[in-house]
């Protein structure tokens, strides 16, 4: 049950700065993006925390590409299948489908620095589980 706390906690946190994130740029959203925020963040979350390590850039490289994949499947759903247009970037080049495009993949590339740093403190800080110590270690020998 723990387990679901967390992940709503994160899921909500994504929901809204995504939503106000694209407030800001846009001027409106959709709730399909808080949605896609929420999944996003969350998938952030559980990459930083169970999947990969290492440098703050390798691990938003690999977050700016799952929120772009994540950005192409819902826009595939949303836009395409279910023609709901919430955006388009069919003028923007290189776009995908006119779903995703690297001018924006570069943008969650930025986003993810304070988006790891925030899903990684929030870990540590709240939901990891402290170490016990080994009462028998004061009585080991140091190597």
């Amino acid at each position: 049950m723990k387990k679901v706390y967390e992940y709503i906690i994160i899921f909500s946190a994504g929901a809204i700065c995504y939503s106000l994130i694209e407030v800001l740029w846009r001027g409106f959203t959709h709730w399909t993006m808080a949605i896609t925020g929420g999944v996003a963040l969350l998938t952030i979350y559980i990459l930083n925390t169970k999947i990969i390590s290492g440098t703050l850039y390798k691990r938003c490289l690999i977050g700016s590409f799952a929120i772009t994949l994540i950005e192409f499947v819902v826009g595939f759903f949303v836009n395409i299948i279910y023609k709901m247009n919430v955006w388009n970037y069919s003028k923007i080049p290189f776009h995908i489908l006119g779903q995703v495009c690297p001018r924006f993949t570069f943008f969650w590339f930025l986003l993810c620095f304070p988006a790891t740093s925030f899903c990684l403190f929030i870990y540590k800080k709240i939901f990891s589980k402290p170490k016990k110590d080994n009462i028998y270690s004061f009585y080991q020998k140091e190597p």
